[in-house]
């Protein structure tokens, strides 16, 4: 099942990226993404923290030893779905495969599921979403959306100690529930879980 759970509040919601130090130190201290950050590549956005936690090795991996919890509007989140195009071709959508492909050109916002995962990494049934956003979209993403952002770097390293020393409980990891999204068109109709 494909499902979009988040940490959020009425005003924000919270997706994770991982980056190298200089990248991370310079976006915690303008509470925005800076000069070190390149605009002109597409950035990858995900809600999952056991996701992050997978792609980064819990911030160990080159280039990903930080780990950025950032807050944006849900207003800019909704808006980012309501653009996104799937990254890959799927009869579901209602559409052909040559009207996708014109798509995947133009869009701005990339939407993908890929299975989510527990502490250890393994995969799980339910697939969890990404959005890879490129062009004007992350221009927005760093000028308009962003509320706040923190670097849990520091809790991340401590709770993975905790993790390979068999201590690690699941009321550790944030709390992120289905993210409401009958109002919203997402990436050609993909079906998500938690619509009401």
């Amino acid at each position: 099942m494909n499902t979009i759970n988040a940490v959020y509040n009425d005003e924000t919601i919270r997706v994770y990226q991982a980056f190298n130090a200089s990248i991370a130190e310079e976006a915690v201290r303008l509470n925005t993404f800076g000069k070190n950050f390149k605009t002109d590549r597409m950035t990858w956005i995900k809600p999952s923290f056991l996701w992050i936690m997978y792609r980064s090795g819990w911030a160990e991996k080159e280039n990903q030893e930080h780990i950025l919890a950032i807050d944006i509007t849900r207003t800019g989140f909704e808006e980012i779905l309501k653009k996104a195009v799937m990254s890959t071709y799927n009869e579901c959508m209602g559409i052909s495969r040559e009207e996708w492909k014109q798509q995947i050109k133009i869009s701005e916002v990339r939407c993908q599921f890929d299975p989510d995962r527990d502490i250890y990494g393994n995969p799980q049934k339910d697939r969890t979403i990404q959005l890879g956003l490129r062009g004007g979209m992350v221009e927005k993403y760093i000028s308009e959306y962003i509320v706040e952002i923190i670097d849990i770097t520091e809790k991340v390293r401590y709770m993975k100690t905790l993790r390979d020393s068999g201590k690690l409980v699941m009321e550790m990891l944030p709390v992120e529930v289905p993210y409401p999204t009958e109002n919203i068109e997402i990436a050609g109709g993909i079906n998500v879980k938690g619509k009401n």
